[in-house]
C-alpha cells in the first residue's frame, strides 16, 4: 500500500490530482471566464482581455511541462490513449455503473487535449490580433495588417469552438454526476477520489519545488514570446 492510499471499508481513498494540477485548473477557469467576458464587453475591458490571454499562455506552458514532468495522473502518457482504449471505454458510456477511473478516462483524456489545443490556438492567434479600433495583440507589430486580420478572424471563430468544447466538458461532468453517479468535480477540489478497494500501481507526486521550477520556466517562456 503506497503512502497516498488509505482504506475506508470496501473502498480506498486515492490521491489523484496534486496541488499544481488543481491550481492550474481553477486559475484557468477564472482566466477563461475573464477572457470571454471582457472579449464580449470590448472597449476598455479589452486591456484585461489581452492580459488574461497572456496569463493563459503562461498556464498552458506550465501544463505542457507538467504533462511530462508532473505527477503520474497529470502526465500525457497516462491519459492520452489509443483508439482501441477509447472504443472499449465508450462501449460502457451508457451504463449507469461508475467507471472509477483513476485520473482522466480515455475519452476525458482526449477532451483535455482538445481543450488545451483550442486554448493554444486562441492565445496564439490573439497575440497577433487586432480589433480595428484600439486593441492590438502584443505581437501585432511583427506581422502585416493583412495577416493580423486573418488571425483575428481565426481568433473570433475559434472562440466559438472553445466555448462548445467547454460546454461539452461541463455537460460530461454533470452526466457522470447525475447519471453514472460518479463525482468528477470533487477530486479537482480535494485532490482525492474514492474507488473500490483493489491493488493499484504506485503513483508519483513530485514536490512543490518541481512545480515552482516549472512555473518559473513557464513565466520565462511567456516573457520570451512577448519579447520576440
Amino acid at each position: 500500500m503506497s503512502a497516498n492510499q488509505s482504506f475506508g471499508g470496501d473502498r480506498i481513498t486515492v490521491e489523484v490530482w496534486d496541488a499544481p494540477v488543481r491550481l492550474f485548473h481553477w486559475v484557468l477557469v477564472a482566466l477563461v471566464s475573464l477572457s470571454v467576458s471582457t472579449g464580449y464587453l470590448a472597449g476598455n475591458a479589452m486591456r484585461w482581455h489581452v492580459w488574461s490571454g497572456c496569463a493563459i499562455l503562461a498556464l498552458l506552458i506550465f501544463r505542457l511541462l507538467w504533462g511530462f514532468a508532473g505527477s503520474t495522473y497529470a502526465r500525457f502518457a497516462h491519459f492520452v490513449r489509443g483508439p482501441r482504449a477509447v472504443r472499449d471505454y465508450a462501449r460502457g458510456l451508457l451504463s449507469r455503473t461508475p467507471s472509477y477511473t483513476i485520473g482522466h478516462n480515455p475519452l476525458g483524456g482526449w477532451m483535455v487535449v482538445l481543450l488545451l489545443a483550442s486554448l493554444a490556438l486562441q492565445v496564439g492567434t490573439g497575440l497577433f490580433a487586432n480589433d480595428d479600433f484600439a486593441t492590438e495583440g502584443p505581437l501585432y507589430p511583427k506581422v502585416s495588417k493583412a495577416l493580423s486580420d486573418t488571425l483575428s478572424a481565426v481568433h473570433q471563430a475559434s472562440a466559438v469552438v472553445l466555448l462548445v468544447l467547454i460546454g461539452v466538458h461541463v455537460a460530461a461532468v454533470l452526466y457522470y454526476l447525475w447519471y453514472k453517479r460518479e463525482n468528477l468535480l470533487s477530486p479537482m477540489i480535494t485532490g482525492t477520489k474514492q474507488v473500490p478497494a483493489r491493488a493499484l500501481p504506485p503513483a508519483r507526486f513530485p514536490g512543490l519545488a518541481r512545480a515552482a521550477a516549472a512555473a518559473i520556466v513557464a513565466a520565462a517562456g511567456l516573457y520570451a514570446i512577448l519579447n520576440l
